[in-house]
């Protein structure tokens, strides 16, 4: 068995255990009723907001969207959130519900009223049923993954992420996609997943692929990845979990690998560089979350490696507001005063810093360390 459908299967395992239920939904627009999945977080609370992944083809698809955002969740790699599937198996309906005009690539009239189902009603209803974030993930598999596209068309995209898997493509989108995503100001992450076996779109998804490439915009974060071992069916399987960590990159703690790429390298103080991470997360996340101590901790040896003693005096007053039974944010200002050239200052912090609880790294020896050196450096 190949590792990644091992992985497959071990994710779905853990997804059995899941808050999962299943209801009808009747639908005002179809006129029917529409079997519907939902999984929400285990510890689901009123005081948090949840981003929402809409997974259409939910027969192919949900358990293996909840699996990797239990997974990913539970080791901090992206929020947690809650998950919408719509089932599209019984009699094939899929095709009904995303099928296109051949002359215009547009959705047929059943295409349109399923696209009004899912932005008028069923999302809508989560809206106002549950804490849902602004952030809205689309994911679909082959003609449904063709339909998350027409969401890109509205003044502003309904959506802020897209996976689409080994998609069926409505004529001419290889040229709409790419000068829609031109035109769109907003965020937005855009993922293709393919298998290599030859399928009757594969060269208008790759033209498609060079396209999108070609864009250059910081707001536009697409990702291509073409897999030789899967075909059409099993692709499903494979890729979501490089995706998933694309799209969430935002939101997990700061690697070493980005400290030492980006953070260091920025020409940008690493206190702006946490700002901006944040104010990102804020924005997506509907509400300003606590900064992870990981991240404080990488801005700090970021901001002691340039000498930035405004982004370390910074810092320490995140610190002191977040953590303010602990050492950190005190000792912090000790070494922003130091840098700045006020060993007087600097040492009454670290003197503080001592009488408080230790955290993390930081121990009340290194205060004692920093006051002894100041000591003896300058008489004190």
């Amino acid at each position: 068995m190949s590792k990644s459908l091992f992985t497959f299967f071990l994710l779905c395992t853990l997804a059995l255990n899941a808050q999962v239920k299943k209801e009808i939904f009747e639908s005002f627009k179809l006129q029917e009723r529409r079997d519907v999945s939902y999984y929400f977080p285990e510890d689901y609370s009123e005081d948090k907001k949840y981003p929402l992944i809409v997974v259409l083809d939910a027969d192919h698809l949900f358990d293996l969207a909840v699996a990797y955002t239990k997974f990913y969740s539970k080791f901090h790699r992206m929020p947690q959130s809650i998950v919408v599937g719509v089932h599209q198996l019984e009699n094939d309906i899929r095709w009904e519900d995303c099928d296109f005009e051949q002359s215009t690539g547009l959705p047929t009239e059943k295409g349109k009223l399923f696209y009004e189902f899912l932005g008028t009603e069923l999302i809508p209803y989560l809206e106002t049923q549950y804490n849902v974030a602004p952030f809205k993930m689309f994911m679909g598999y082959d003609i449904t993954a063709n339909f998350g596209n027409y969401f890109l068309f509205k003044d502003r995209s309904l959506f802020n992420a897209y996976i689409l898997i080994s998609p069926v493509l409505a004529p001419e989108m290889e040229s709409r996609i790419p000068a829609r995503l031109s035109d769109l100001d907003q965020e937005l992450f855009y993922s293709l997943i393919i298998e290599k076996d030859k399928t009757e779109d594969r060269n208008r998804v790759l033209q498609l692929k060079n396209a999108v490439s070609s864009i250059e915009k910081e707001s536009l974060h697409f990702s291509f990845d073409e897999y030789e071992e899967p075909d059409h069916t099993s692709i499903a399987a494979y890729g979501l979990s490089k995706v998933f960590d694309n799209t969430f990159k935002m939101f997990r703690p700061i690697t070493p690998r980005e400290y030492k790429e980006q953070i260091l390298k920025s020409e940008d103080s690493p206190m702006q560089y946490l700002t901006n991470k944040y104010e990102m997360i804020e924005k997506f996340l509907g509400y300003k979350s606590d900064i992870e101590l990981n991240d404080i901790m990488a801005i700090y040896a970021a901001s002691l490696k340039k000498e930035d003693f405004e982004s370390l005096d910074a810092l320490s007053k995140i610190c002191k507001a977040q953590y303010p039974e602990t050492m950190l944010g005190f000792y912090l200002e000790g070494e922003a005063l130091e840098l700045e050239g006020e060993p007087k200052k600097a040492m009454k912090a670290f003197e503080k810093s001592f009488l408080m609880n230790e955290i993390d790294f930081l121990t009340k020896d290194m205060a004692l360390e920093k006051i002894d050196a100041l000591k003896a450096d300058f008489g004190f």
